[in-house]
């Protein structure tokens, strides 16, 4: 019997993955309601379970090295990861961000260029002396995907895309947490507000979160600008921001 279940596992081994996603989804939204009230988000403790799963296997490939869970190195790898990042840019209509006007382009612009000067600033103090490096984990203070896809295409090591993920993870947290205590303080009332509050934090599901538990109808404003910042990111993280870094470094 066990025999059958390995042979069935290993022959399914995409089909495991989602299944093994699913269910720690489904954990961290418990996790989320019952322990953080919602503050901290589901996907923000999925991901963390996830670095925790993998620094627990122990292999290069964390969680994808067991043989059990092969098919997770399918559906976290470049090819699913960048399809989803396109197919979540394609539902955006770039109609709707023109209207935020001028001043949600500047704060999608200034967003972006703080993040890459603040985690490359960050990883040069830390000893990453390597524009790749510098260029990565500044990546990854943008967001948790603009960090990997980042690294990926500059052909990071392991270690320095893991630290540009885990950059994203803390930013992401840290916005869902601080949004509803400092919304009134910063005006962030209005759907033009959370189009710029978006275009400057970027983090999809921090602002996202953060607005849900400020005002819910905030939340399609924040997440359109935070898309674009996703999307805008993943160009210029590889190209222009490396390139910078690289004449820099």
């Amino acid at each position: 019997m066990t025999d059958v279940v390995r042979d069935t596992v290993a022959a399914n081994g995409l089909l495991v993955a989602f299944a093994v996603v699913g269910a720690t989804m489904l954990v961290s939204g418990w996790l989320s309601t019952c322990c953080t009230g919602g503050r901290v988000h589901g996907s923000a403790i999925a991901i963390l379970l996830g670095l925790v799963a993998a620094a627990v296997a122990g292999g290069p490939r964390g969680v994808a090295d067991v043989p059990l869970l092969a098919g997770v190195g399918l559906l976290g790898g470049p090819m699913l990861r960048d399809l989803a990042i396109v197919a979540t840019a394609f539902g955006v209509r770039p109609q709707e961000f023109v209207r935020s006007g001028a001043i949600g382009i500047v704060s999608l612009v200034t967003g972006l260029c703080t993040a890459f000067v603040a985690g490359g600033v960050i990883a040069w103090t830390c000893g990453y002396r390597d524009a790749v490096s510098v260029t990565t984990i500044g990546a990854g203070a943008a967001t948790y995907i603009v960090g990997p896809v980042t690294g990926s295409a500059l052909g990071a090591g392991s270690d320095v895309i893991a630290l540009s993920i885990a950059a994203g993870l803390v930013k992401a947290v840290a916005v869902m947490v601080a949004t509803p205590l400092l919304a009134s303080t910063i005006g962030l009332s209005t759907p033009r507000a959370a189009m710029i509050y978006g275009g400057m934090m970027g983090t999809n599901s921090g602002v996202m979160a953060g607005l849900a538990a400020t005002d819910p109808a905030l939340v399609p404003y924040g997440a359109m600008t935070a898309t674009f910042y996703t999307g805008l990111g993943c160009l210029l993280g590889p190209s222009v921001f490396f390139m910078i870094a690289r004449a820099i470094v």
